[in-house]
């Protein structure tokens, strides 16, 4: 209990929920945040590079990811419109869980932010993940991991051994970390998201492999680079059930959208926020048809007139 304490502990002020919502009875939601903090600032001040909804299904034990892609045009839950991804830098955790309750219908309490250096953490005290790399990916990922460890952005490398070859293969940490990153392939940056999930469900299911012992050399090993507002009880007691939680979708939002350059900036502006928005309560909480509140409905409509896109 005593080790868990080593991690940044945020208490969370007042969190929005909008009013009217339903449909995730028996649902815990928890926002998932990347950051890359080079100076080790891990709850305000850097922009969140990785956004995701974890929706546990409490009776059943299934898990589902969503990814909200960084550059969605959005309200940052103050009537001003941007990307999601500056929510972080703005308001660290408490904005950006707002910033998605209000635009998304949901009622997020809780959140865990890693630094990335905790993925080559993970990684390499798992073993390695097993990952398809293609190969338009190889040069990438070989690229990025170079840079990495030049610009000393992870610990415990110096050298670095390029992959050689595409296909099925062990990554390490660097690796791993490396993948994550890749963008400027078929799919650009909705395709790295797609990888940041499979590799989150990878480590996952190589922790659940893991016994207790090695599972608590994991997280302690990992500490100095998570901020969560989850409770050493809380945290305790999802790590004693992961072998009953089983990640069963993985999905990217928003699903129907179009890339702009606005006053924002290069946005990816979701076409029709609130039918987004019913299809992602379909498909976290099996909830069909669902209609999204008066809220999302008028920053669905402020975001055709801002932007001209519907």
């Amino acid at each position: 209990m005593a080790q868990l304490n080593r991690m940044d502990r945020v208490n969370l002020g007042d969190i929005l929920v909008n009013a009217g919502i339903g449909g995730s009875s028996g649902y815990r939601n928890i926002a998932l945040f990347g950051v890359d903090s080079r100076s080790g600032e891990l709850t305000s001040g850097t922009n969140s590079d990785t956004i995701i909804v974890c929706s546990i299904n409490e009776r059943t034990g299934d898990i589902k990811l969503a990814s909200v892609y960084r550059d969605t045009y959005l309200d940052h839950t103050n009537g001003t419109y941007g990307k999601a991804t500056e929510c972080y830098a703005e308001g660290g955790a408490e904005l950006s869980i707002n910033m998605l309750n209000k635009n998304l219908d949901l009622d997020i309490t809780d959140f865990v932010t890693v630094n990335f250096n905790a993925i080559v953490e993970a990684v390499d005290l798992l073993g390695g993940i097993e990952i398809d790399v293609t190969e338009e990916e190889l040069e990438w990922l070989n690229g990025y991991a170079y840079d990495l460890i030049n610009q000393s952005q992870v610990e415990n490398y110096t050298t670095y051994e390029p992959l050689t070859s595409a296909g099925t293969q062990n990554l390490n940490g660097v690796q791993a970390l490396a993948y994550c990153r890749i963008r400027y392939t078929t799919g650009w940056d909705f395709k790295r998201t797609e990888r940041q999930r499979e590799v989150l469900n990878k480590i996952f299911q190589k922790a659940q492999s893991q016994g207790v012992t090695a599972l608590a050399s994991l997280v302690n090993q990992m500490l100095p680079d998570i901020a969560t507002s989850l409770s050493n009880t809380e945290i305790l007691s999802l790590a004693a059930g992961i072998a009953n939680y089983e990640i069963v979708d993985s999905i990217g939002f928003p699903y129907n959208q179009t890339t702009a350059d606005i006053d924002a900036g290069d946005c990816v502006v979701p076409i029709n926020l609130a039918d987004n928005v019913s299809q992602l309560h379909a498909d976290l909480f099996g909830t069909e048809g669902y209609t999204p509140s008066d809220t999302v409905q008028q920053i669905s409509n402020q975001i055709i007139s801002n932007t001209g896109i519907q």
